[in-house]
This record gives C-alpha cells, structure tokens and sequence, in this order.
C-alpha cells in the first residue's frame, strides 16, 4: 500500500506535531490473554486516539496539492472529527463536522473546543456522512471521506513505531470503523517486510467489514447496533475492503459484553481508560487466548475518548454487580 520511505516521511511530519506513543507490557493483561501481550497507546496522542496521525497527514497533503482550499467538512462520531479540528487549526483550515443526532456528548463538546463547526444530523454515521457530502457541495468545502490513503498513511506511523519497537509480534490485533488503521498496520507490516498477521476486529451488532470479509466483496447492513460508536459502521469502503482482503489474516468479531469486560481489564490491569472501539482489540485477544498460547500479541488501544455515563453504564456497574 505505501513505500516503506513514504511511511517514515509521514513519521517525520507527525514527530513534528506530536511525540511516539508508547507499546507497553502490562503483566495482568498478559495473564488475561495467557501469552504475552504488547499494548500500544494511541489513547496518550492530544485527541485521545490514533485518528490525529491520519489528519495531520492529510491536511499537509491538502494543502499542497489544493492551497485555496478554505474549509473541509466530513461525518464522524467522534475520532476522526477531532483529528481533523486538531490538524485543521494547524493549517489554517475552517473545519465542519457533521455527527449523528444523539452522539457523544463529550466527543462534541471536544471537538467544538477544538474549533470545529459541529452540526448534528441523521440517526446514524451513514445519514451523517450523506449531508457532509450534501453540504461540501452546496457550501464549496472539502469533503474529507472517512478512509483516505493520506489518511491510512499518517495512522501507519502507529504500525510503524510499534512493529519497528517489536518485529517479532506473531498477531496484531487492531479494531475496524471505517479501516484506515487496519490498513495502516498491514501497510507498515508489509513495508517492513515482516510476518505479523494482522486481525481486523469489529463488534457482533456491526459486523459490515467482517460480512464484506467473508464476502470478498461490500456487504453493507441496515444497523450498526454496538455501544463501540468507533466500530458503528454499516457500510464498507470498497478501496479499505481490498487492502483488508488482500492483507488481513482475518477479521473476528466480539460482543458489546466482552468489549466492557476489556474495558475494565485496561482499568484494573493497566490503570487506563478505553473507549468501545480502543477495548475490541483486547477483547478479541482474550476471546481467541486458547490460539494465542506461546504467541506474542499486540494489541492496539486506539483511542480513550469514553463518555462518563456510558462508562458508568458499561464498566462500573457491571464491575459492581459482578464483585456482588
């Protein structure tokens, strides 16, 4: 997908922003697993999640290659419109986004702080993105889509830094919203020229990319029913799928249940905070340990950005009841 020069480039741009995460063992998650585990914390990047790379990429290449360019819109629940405020501030770029009605709270109000134009629309990501795109052409703005090669390109700095630190992973485990950071590990896997399998993880409730996996082709569906709003996708992108077909060992799927259950293994085991979609990973470690036995595994925590309710919903009751 990316020359192995173009990855570090990219590197070299987002070092000029932001500092290497780090890939961290913590023994009690790797007792959960039982093998040893490697965790990536993109959830330590400014906006709490990978997505950052992948807009600060982009914005770079935007306005090289269209500098009278003055506004961008695009549809998010939340990452991917924080990435694109934060790197559009930067580069002296107005930013709307369009998120669905009822979306995070807290991710709004982030990426208002971070001087993006919110409108809220539709009942899902889908609506959402239908009237960013209605609205680039009535307004004269850029439309960012949701998965861009500029934008896998600059989250494959994660991969980068991460398989370049640990060469030896057997799998690497990375959740699946729309695939820029899925197609950014197997990008950065195969410029290394190393072995790694790369799993693709989504939730039960939203299983578009893993169907489409199956498929070999799209496969979209008529919900998205997962708290995980980082993996709430019903509709693959094409150009994604194919590097994910081409490239992924496979793509599993975990339930909203074990999703918390990881997300409250990050906060006893590692003192962090995860959202849905930074937990699935983890979650598919755990559910897939009797294969993993003797393996060194990474596992992306790709984002913390969890509302305080939700996390009460999902984590800390459940955590009560289970101590009763």
């Amino acid at each position: 997908m990316f020359r192995l020069d173009e990855i570090r480039r990219a590197h070299e741009l987002v070092l000029s922003v932001l500092r290497p995460t780090l890939a961290l063992k913590w023994p009690l998650l790797s007792a959960r697993v039982g093998t040893e585990v490697i965790v990536k914390h993109e959830n330590h990047l400014p906006t709490g999640a990978f997505k950052v790379r992948g807009g600060l990429v982009y914005m770079d290449a935007l306005r090289r290659r269209a500098p009278n360019v003055e506004g961008i819109v695009s549809a998010t629940r939340g990452n991917h419109g924080q990435s694109l405020a934060f790197a559009g501030a930067r580069f002296g770029l107005s930013v709307t986004i369009v998120a669905p009605q009822g979306n995070s709270r807290e991710k709004n109000a982030a990426m208002r702080a971070l001087g993006a134009n919110l409108i809220e629309h539709g009942r899902d990501f889908q609506a959402a993105r239908e009237e960013a795109d209605r609205l680039a052409a009535e307004r004269g703005l850029h439309f960012v889509p949701s998965f861009h090669r500029d934008l896998a390109l600059g989250v494959s700095t994660y991969a980068l830094e991460l398989l370049s630190e640990h060469p030896e992973l057997d799998a690497l485990y990375a959740p699946i919203g729309q695939g820029s950071g899925v197609c950014g590990c197997i990008a950065a896997r195969d410029a290394l020229g190393l072995k790694t399998e790369i799993v693709g993880v989504q939730a039960t409730g939203a299983p578009a990319y893993a169907l489409s996996f199956a498929a070999g082709r799209v496969t979209s569906t008529a919900s998205a029913d997962t708290l995980a709003d980082g993996m709430a996708t019903r509709v693959p992108d094409a150009e994604a799928l194919e590097v994910i077909n081409r490239g992924a060992a496979r793509v599993t799927l975990v339930r909203d249940e074990e999703i918390a259950a990881a997300i409250r293994a990050y906060w006893t085991d590692a003192h962090n905070l995860a959202e849905g979609a930074g937990a699935a990973a983890l979650a598919a470690a755990i559910k897939e340990r009797a294969s993993l036995k003797g393996r060194k595994v990474g596992v992306v925590l790709s984002g913390g950005n969890i509302d305080f309710d939700l996390f009460q919903r999902w984590v800390a009751v459940a955590q009560s009841a289970a101590a009763a």
